[in-house]
């Protein structure tokens, strides 16, 4: 006897019923073609249009190395090591060449329980990398009945980043960094990577994107490695409000859209959002304190200052 599947559902008054595991096809795999612990090589054998990057030209066919402008960018991101993990924060903003095509554009996303990926170059490619790394991972748990360690996910971001080196030829940049805490050693790790999908180890932080520069001299000034949760969030701000300071392509704490950067802290315990409600209190200290690193405001007090010659002139300057 057939059961409809929606006879129990009587809060719901819409004709849908959710499909149940015998309505969905499932791959059927013959002797020897075991579908193994990698999700992507699943995908390769299977379905190879469903990867990322499919769509594209070959290098060997009509591909012509560009850099399209009506391709929206993710720009900066940070992550810090602290004393009981690590944290990783993004700014909000894409740009498309030289115009804002996104002010509220999230870049940090989990990747497991344990780990985090943020990302920054083609927002398109990259935001489909992220989808495909975290189903990897997740299949690999499935399949081998325990997760990957922090080294064997770091080591396989890097062969979705080299996969993508087709696409990046073509402008198709995609250059994340990943961080995460180590169970097994009981810390936290930074990653960060290049086009080619080459991998690095940094002892205590790394930045990515266009502003990443400034914001890793601002990190490199005040870091140490007894940084708690709160300095630890106070520097990765202060570091993506300086990044916006010189880069235009960084968006930094907005006070009045009331937008502020994606910050992660991922700990033994697990990944913990910081609420937006907390970066705000801390975004407007931030700028109201030019010793956490908001602007310096001119003060209108003056001093009086002796002339270079001693002879008792003085002129006022400013504090």
């Amino acid at each position: 006897m057939s059961v409809d599947p929606r006879a129990d559902v009587g809060w719901c008054s819409l004709d849908y019923a959710p499909p149940t595991m015998t309505d969905l096809p499932l791959p059927v795999f013959g002797a020897g073609d075991d579908p193994g612990a990698s999700f992507s090589d699943l995908l390769r054998r299977r379905t190879p249009h469903l990867l990322p990057g499919s769509a594209l030209p070959t290098a060997g066919g009509d591909a012509t190395p560009h850099s399209p402008l009506g391709i929206p960018h993710g720009t900066t991101i940070v992550t810090i090591r602290c004393r009981d993990g690590v944290l990783m924060a993004g700014d909000r903003r894409a740009t498309e060449g030289h115009t804002i095509a996104s002010r509220a554009m999230d870049k940090v996303f989990p990747a497991d329980a344990h780990s985090v990926v943020g990302i920054a170059g083609a927002a398109g490619p990259a935001m489909e990398m992220v989808r495909l790394f975290a189903t990897e991972l997740e299949h690999y748990e499935k399949v081998s009945g325990g997760p990957l360690s922090l080294e064997g996910k770091a080591n396989k971001l890097s062969q979705m980043i080299r996969a993508n080196l087709p696409a990046a030829f073509q402008g198709l940049v995609v250059v994340p960094l990943f961080c995460g805490y180590d169970r097994r050693q009981e810390r936290g790790r930074v990653f960060r990577y290049d086009i080619t999908g080459g991998r690095y180890e940094e002892a205590d932080y790394a930045t990515t994107g266009s502003g990443g520069v400034h914001a890793r001299n601002w990190i490199k000034a005040f870091w140490r490695a007894e940084l708690d949760r709160d300095a630890v969030i106070d520097l990765s701000l202060a570091s993506l409000f300086q990044a916006a300071d010189e880069d235009s392509a960084t968006g930094g704490p907005d006070l009045i859209r009331r937008i502020y950067p994606s910050v992660v802290i991922v700990t033994a315990d697990g990944i913990a959002t910081v609420p937006e409600e907390e970066l705000a209190e801390r975004a407007s200290r931030l700028v109201d304190t030019p010793a956490l690193g908001g602007p310096r405001r001119v003060q209108a007090e003056t001093e009086p200052s002796r002339a270079p010659d001693g002879a008792g002139v003085t002129t006022e300057v400013p504090r």
